[in-house]
């Protein structure tokens, strides 16, 4: 993850492994919301969402497009730490949109899965960092 400039989460799927973990570091782009810096999540699940917000997003398996996706804004994830112990986390803004696109990763879901419009909501990106 730390590889990518503006990386900030990846789940085990995306690098060949067949495990339910996601990393999530959102302190790596300035974008409101909670801050819990490097975070390594064993069975994620999200608990509770809430709100609604239609935005940008974009992702290392898909390097040469974005799309407009809508997510929760607030959401509290459970699951367990790297050494099995219980562990929830209330996210906000940026980080929770971060943590659901990590654990649809988990799901087999991709953000060109989320878009209203294949259509109308995906753009090629102009550059990639």
């Amino acid at each position: 993850m730390y590889f990518h400039p503006h990386c900030v989460g990846l789940a085990a799927p995306q690098v060949g492994k067949p495990w339910r973990v996601v990393t999530v570091d959102a302190t790596r782009i300035d974008k409101p919301g909670s801050r819990h810096g490097k975070v390594i999540m064993l069975n994620p699940w999200i608990a509770r969402s809430k709100g609604a917000r239609m935005l940008r997003e974009g992702c290392l398996s898909i390097r040469d497009y974005t799309g407009n996706v809508i997510r929760a804004t607030g959401v509290e994830v459970h699951g367990r730490d790297r050494e099995g112990h219980p562990m929830q986390i209330k996210a906000e803004g940026f980080e929770a949109i971060v943590f659901q696109h990590e654990i649809d990763h988990l799901d087999g879901k991709l953000f060109l899965d989320r878009v209203a419009s294949l259509e109308t909501d995906v753009f090629r990106r102009k550059k990639y960092y």
